[in-house]
């Protein structure tokens, strides 16, 4: 009777180390940064998003949106931002229809590409004043594309590149990232 006392014991500590070793371990590794917290967007995360919703019209069409603050000088990082913007619009196929591309003006941003951007159709501009601007983006900078979700909260940055090469590299960068959150978003 004893012998079967101590295999009924030792079956419980077994049978209580098998549930509980597992969640000890897992509390360790969370605690100690053990493993990679599966981090697979390719840009900037945002933390705490930007909230961009007093830069928009009230009434609009709930989408995805390549955002770019159009600078005071539009250089050749400027130029390629605009261009892979477009492009990176365009190489979603089927889905780009959830996502827009959107220019950000402001009464300093350069008249001459301000002209030009307002000829595209695929371009969405959005004017606003540099106070409201800098209101929004506080100390994040804005020299760089940046990813809105459909309600209006700036989540994604990446930086801008004067090589053309190493721009349009990066591009799939943002096309790949665009690609997840359409795929995991059912709005916009």
């Amino acid at each position: 009777m004893s012998n079967t006392k101590k295999n009924n014991k030792a079956m419980m500590l077994l049978l209580a180390s098998v549930f509980i070793l597992p969640v000890l371990l897992a509390k360790l590794a969370l605690d100690n940064d053990w493993f990679n917290q599966a981090a697979t967007n390719k840009g900037e995360l945002l933390s705490p998003p930007v909230d961009m919703r007093i830069l928009q019209a009230s009434q609009q069409e709930p989408k995805w949106k390549l955002l770019y603050v159009l600078p005071e000088v539009c250089a050749v990082d400027c130029e390629n931002a605009l261009y892979i913007i477009a492009q990176v619009r365009s190489a979603l196929g089927k889905e780009s229809d959830r996502a827009e591309v959107v220019v950000i003006t402001h009464e300093k941003s350069n008249i001459a590409q301000l002209a030009s951007l307002q000829e595209k159709q695929s371009f969405h501009l959005l004017k606003t004043d540099l106070r409201s601007l800098q209101e929004v983006f506080k100390e994040n900078t804005t020299d760089a594309i940046f990813v809105a979700d459909t309600l209006g909260n700036v989540i994604l940055r990446y930086p801008l590149q004067i090589d053309k090469e190493q721009a349009i590299l990066d591009s799939r960068d943002i096309l790949s990232d665009m690609r997840k959150v359409l795929k995991l978003s059912r709005i916009g």
